[in-house]
């Protein structure tokens, strides 16, 4: 052929383009494999704490989902929800107001997995809190942002719970296998989602300086709500939890903050016309694209009071105990999916003469990402497991239990993510790697839920005012007892902490992060491999680990770690 410059040249662009562009030492994608089967450590803690009787099947169902999960076509569902957001619709073509939110075909397959697979029935069936979790940690690592209207119909139930007719009426719907995302009677449907709306722009997490106002109406029990919430998420859902200032109890007397109460609000009225809902925009993220958060103002909005008048915060506590927990299981599996993705691309990776799992430094610091990733899944799972359990014992260990954890993981998980997609290089900054999705999701579950002060101020309260859950807290520990000297003194440290009463509010995140370390360590000592109990002795509970990850001491047993890690055998 003849070149650009006029000379003869044998080569075809055909054929420089094969020479310059062949695809060596790239790691295959982590498609096609097992996301359940493959987490040795979400594995051991579903078979240590499930009724034996049981076991069989709900390893089946985890399995079946953990398929689904590790397959091509949900992580596409993934990419292509996370791509193509939700978009808002508030009037139709004629200028009737409809305030509808339009979803990607893919976030629905996505949302309607998880509702068939019964991430929303937890309160029904043996083991319902156990199976649920390690499904919800599953599934989740597809995409993040289905997880919160998951998340929420789940933690309804106790909330509608104080209400016997709500209860009957809702709760077989949101219990359901079925995904209906119809727009359209609650009482018509035979599967149902719930939302929340708590927040609002001049209180944030101070839900006592809500201005929403309830006025009562002539039917027993319904209001009329006014008002504007700063953040409501998945607002396509069915019903929502909000919360409101009842007028009637200022009416009476009572000052306003007396008057904070729960209410059911519906999408849609029992006659099929659309309640009062007026979505004023969705929020534009940082991440958590594929999920639609609102503003939204209600005038003249009808609802259903739900337990007390004045009440509100106490009826709604165990939903915000349920979607913490939620808070702590999705950065679990974010971290879970990070830990995956690295060492994956580590094992098939070569550089400097080899694979790079096999070098000292990138083993050390995969290691050091792994034993963040077991010990939030073996922390969470506990708490699931403590919920299915309900002994007034087990009762006070969540209360201090899920706001301790929930602190710690959430912080733990950008941490994580960041090394996490470091180990990839360049190619952990490129969107087609997934990596920076759960970078960017990774920070969502330390705000959600209360922020890391709330959570700390949550657990101050708790010790000072509720003595039988820090009792309940301390068995726990004591547990592990005399089982690793470094863990012993760690506890002992903790104490002396607890006791010193001085600068107690300013010390609140230091003695909250203690109490998490000495949690997860309590619960690896019992039941994590030597090896991994020891690594995290070492570092986490001893004096030597650095301020990053990559920084275990030597003399550990690293390569046994990252295998333990790996989602995929090579």
């Amino acid at each position: 052929m003849t070149s650009f410059f006029g000379c003869s040249h044998p080569l075809t662009l055909a054929a420089m383009s094969t020479l310059t562009h062949t695809v060596t030492n790239q790691a295959p994608p982590l498609v096609g494999h097992d996301v359940y089967s493959t987490d040795s450590a979400l594995v051991e803690a579903v078979a240590r704490h499930a009724d034996p009787a049981g076991l069989a099947e709900i390893t089946d169902e985890l399995s079946t989902l953990g398929k689904a999960a590790g397959s091509a076509q949900a992580q596409r569902w993934g990419e292509e929800a996370n791509t193509y957001s939700p978009v808002l619709r508030t009037h139709d073509r004629y200028g009737n107001r409809i305030d509808e939110v339009d979803f990607h075909p893919s976030y629905h397959r996505l949302l309607g997995h998880a509702v068939t697979a019964g991430l929303t029935d937890a309160w029904s069936r043996p083991d319902g809190h156990l199976r649920r979790a390690a499904g919800f940690l599953v599934w989740s690592q597809v995409d993040a942002g289905h997880g919160c209207p998951v998340s929420m119909t789940h933690a309804a139930v106790p909330a509608l719970r104080t209400d016997p007719a709500l209860a009957a009426e809702w709760e077989p719907r949101l219990g359901s296998r079925v995904y209906d995302p119809r727009l359209v009677a609650g009482g018509e449907k035979p599967g149902a989602l719930f939302g929340m709306g708590m927040t609002e722009k001049q209180g944030g997490s101070d839900v006592r300086a809500n201005t929403t106002h309830a006025e009562p109406l002539a039917e027993d029990g319904a209001y009329a709500l006014t008002g504007h919430k700063w953040f409501c998420s998945a607002p396509m859902s069915d019903g929502f939890l909000v919360l409101a200032q009842a007028s009637a109890s200022a009416a009476s007397g009572a000052s306003a903050k007396d008057g904070l109460t729960c209410f059911l609000l519906p999408r849609v009225l029992p006659d099929g016309t659309r309640n009062v809902f007026a979505i004023q925009r969705l929020k534009d993220k940082l991440g958590n694209r594929s999920n639609a958060s609102s503003e939204v103002e209600f005038s003249g909005t009808w609802a259903r009071r739900v337990g007390e008048e004045g009440r509100g915060v106490a009826t709604i506590i165990e939903m915000v105990a349920a979607t913490r927990l939620d808070c702590a299981l999705g950065s679990a599996a974010l971290m879970r999916q990070a830990v995956a993705q690295a060492v994956h691309h580590a094992t098939y990776r070569n550089a400097f003469g080899g694979p790079l799992v096999d070098k000292p430094l990138m083993r050390n610091v995969l290691a050091d990402l792994a034993l963040e990733s077991e010990a939030a899944t073996t922390t969470a799972l506990r708490l699931a497991a403590a919920c299915d359990a309900d002994t007034e014992q087990e009762r006070h260990f969540r209360r201090l239990a899920v706001a301790v954890t929930k602190f710690w993981v959430t912080k733990r998980c950008p941490v994580v993510a960041a090394e996490a997609l470091e180990c990839l290089g360049g190619n952990g900054y490129v969107e087609e790697s997934g990596m920076p999705r759960i970078f960017r999701e990774s920070p969502l579950n330390s705000v959600w839920e209360g922020s890391g002060n709330v959570q700390a101020l949550d657990v101050l309260r708790v010790l000072q005012r509720e003595p039988l859950a820090l009792n309940a807290f301390l068995a726990e520990l004591g547990l592990a007892r005399g089982a690793d000297h470094r863990l012993d003194g760690a506890v002992k440290d903790l104490l002396g902490e607890l006791a010193d009463l001085d600068g107690v509010e300013t010390r609140a995140r230091r003695i909250v992060e203690r109490m998490a370390l000495v949690l997860q360590g309590t619960l690896l000592v019992r039941f994590a491999p030597p090896e991994v109990a020891d690594a995290f002795c070492a570092s986490r509970l001893g004096h030597d680990w650095g301020a990053t990850f990559g920084t275990l001491p030597h003399t550990l047993d690293l390569s046994s770690i990252v295998d333990r890690a790996r989602p995929v055998q090579s």
